[in-house]
């Protein structure tokens, strides 16, 4: 009995100068954190989306504190004026970036592209893309099994069911890019956000030659350019046999719609330019006027004639 007291009292103490030593060094190498991350973590939406680069928004509120040029962070989520909240309280220059809004760059709805097979394995769009092209001839198309859906934190993608086609809800997205980053097809893209939810883009990205992207979908990019050469504002290239639209040099002016042939230019929040009437077909050349006839001269005789009678 007395062995086991001891035994249990030598234990104890053992452990109570186990946890002074432990609370010494824990004070002598305490890191002092800046209580000015914890005031900047407030000022953030608390998404902790990874929008910004960071793992949350913790490690966002850090790098606003420590670094002195904040030109290159950015909270989607929270917007100019949350950058310009924080960049106020620790004293630095806010940067200016342009709203953007995710953008679904396919326009393969069920009645353009048909199913030319049926896939029944894991509902992913992950999984779908590394067995094969998916359930139609287009190896670039929207697959719709829906991983932008899970990626997004703020419920502002859904697949239509009628198309399945992902559609994104501008009011509701924030632009965090959590989307991009899922779709294993690259077709959704960061955009520049217009007032009123305005758009102007080419809803494919197919790099096929354009007699095999008619086969495969009748909305697809044939890559011919019309669009480009009406174009004012050199805002449209094409690359690859597809065309783009540089979001930031696009005025809006609508010409490109009506030149695409195949309709893969999605107009969004405006009409259409009405379409100017065909110029009427040259008419062809007619004859010659015909010289006026002379009037007929008198003979001679019958003019001397007449000058002997006045006589």
């Amino acid at each position: 009995m007395t062995v086991l007291l001891s035994t249990i009292a030598t234990l104890s103490l053992l452990g109570i100068l186990a946890a002074v030593i432990l609370y010494f060094v824990a004070q002598k190498f305490k890191v002092e954190e800046d209580p000015r991350i914890d005031e900047v973590e407030k000022m953030l939406p608390g998404a902790n989306c990874g929008g910004c680069g960071f793992a949350g928004c913790r490690a966002m509120a850090e790098a606003m504190v420590k670094q002195d040029d904040i030109s290159a962070l950015y909270c989607p989520v929270g917007g100019a004026e949350c950058m310009k909240s924080m960049a106020t309280y620790l004293g630095k220059v806010a940067p200016e970036k342009e709203p953007t809004v995710a953008t679904v760059r396919c326009g393969g709805v069920c009645a353009k592209r048909p199913r030319t097979n049926e896939y029944s394995g894991a509902k992913s769009c992950a999984v779908a893309s590394s067995l094969y092209v998916g359930e139609t001839a287009c190896a670039y198309g929207c697959l719709g099994y829906g991983d932008c859906v899970e990626a997004c934190a703020f419920d502002a993608i859904k697949v239509n069911p009628e198309t399945g086609i992902a559609e994104v809800d501008a009011d509701k997205c924030t632009a965090c890019g959590a989307c991009v980053k899922a779709c294993p097809k690259k077709i959704i893209e960061l955009r520049k956000k217009w007032p009123k939810n305005r758009a102007v883009y080419v809803s494919c990205v197919s790099k096929d030659k354009g007699a095999v992207t008619m086969k495969a979908c009748k909305a697809g990019c044939i890559g011919c350019g019309k669009c480009a050469k009406v174009c004012a504002f050199d805002a449209i290239t094409v690359e690859g046999g597809v065309a783009y639209i540089d979001s930031q040099k696009c005025k809006l002016c609508r010409k490109c719609v009506n030149e695409c042939p195949t309709g893969a230019i999605v107009l969004k929040g405006m009409d259409p330019l009405p379409k100017e009437p065909k110029a009427p077909a040259a008419k062809p050349a007619t004859e010659s006027a015909k010289p006026a006839a002379q009037p007929a001269t008198k003979p001679a005789t019958e003019n001397k004639e007449s000058v002997n009678e006045q006589k």
